[in-house]
């Protein structure tokens, strides 16, 4: 294991991992706005209110995220609608497309981890809010959706790792985050290994992170007493 080249090129890993961070939480923070009214629709009890979001959540789970981000990035760029278009200057940059694909991508998960919270609020919660004389929209602001929120804050912590995952797909577009740029530097070096275990120890590291800041969140939200365990 040359530890030389390691420590040589962590300032360039450490862009890498910078630029991987900001993508993921771009994507998760965007992600919720799309996927709230989403979920809400997705939970709604009439069809056609479900069917919109039915199909978008069917598409973008049913499709390799890599081929959504090719479909994105190289497939509106065919179309001289896009190219003449006021989105043109954001749609021919990696960074974005990657940041819509990724958006895009994980609301629709994040839409039926929403969808399955707010189903598994407790019945007698959502008729005492009604009993108290509170609207439809009242009880879903005040009563379903904090509580469901915290039901399904440990499956969005997992959708959140996964997306940290899947960033590594934004090298196939040129962009030099963690998995881009240990690429460019082994292109350089001729040395995979010890670039890939460096790159895999920031992974590591993020993650870790990631998943002790949601079991503070988890404990400050007392996520387990509403559980019931």
């Amino acid at each position: 294991m040359n530890w030389e080249v390691i420590i040589k090129y962590l300032p360039r890993l450490l862009e890498g991992a910078a630029l991987t961070i900001e993508l993921v939480a771009f994507a998760v923070i965007a992600g919720l706005i799309l996927a709230l009214p989403m979920g809400i629709a997705r939970a709604s009890k009439h069809w056609y209110v479900r069917a919109l979001p039915y199909g978008y959540i069917f598409f973008f789970r049913g499709t390799p995220l890599l081929v959504q981000l090719f479909l994105v990035y190289y497939g509106l760029a065919q179309f001289d609608i896009v190219r003449h278009g006021p989105l043109w200057p954001y749609l021919r940059d990696p960074y974005w497309c990657t940041v819509i694909t990724m958006t895009m991508h994980t609301a629709a998960y994040i839409a039926e981890i929403l969808r399955g919270a707010i189903q598994a609020v407790p019945p007698g919660e959502i008729e005492a809010a009604r009993a108290l004389g509170m609207s439809r929209a009242q009880a879903m602001l005040y009563i379903i959706l904090p509580r469901a929120a915290r039901i399904g804050l440990p499956a969005y912590s997992n959708e959140v790792i996964l997306m940290l995952k899947a960033s590594a797909l934004a090298s196939t577009v040129t962009l030099l985050e963690l998995t881009g740029m240990a690429r460019t530097i082994i292109a350089r070096t001729y040395l995979p290994v010890e670039i890939f275990f460096a790159a895999g120890v920031f992974y590591l590291v993020i993650a870790y992170v990631m998943v002790r800041a949601f079991k503070l969140l988890e404990r400050m939200l007392r996520v387990d007493a509403c559980q019931g365990r």
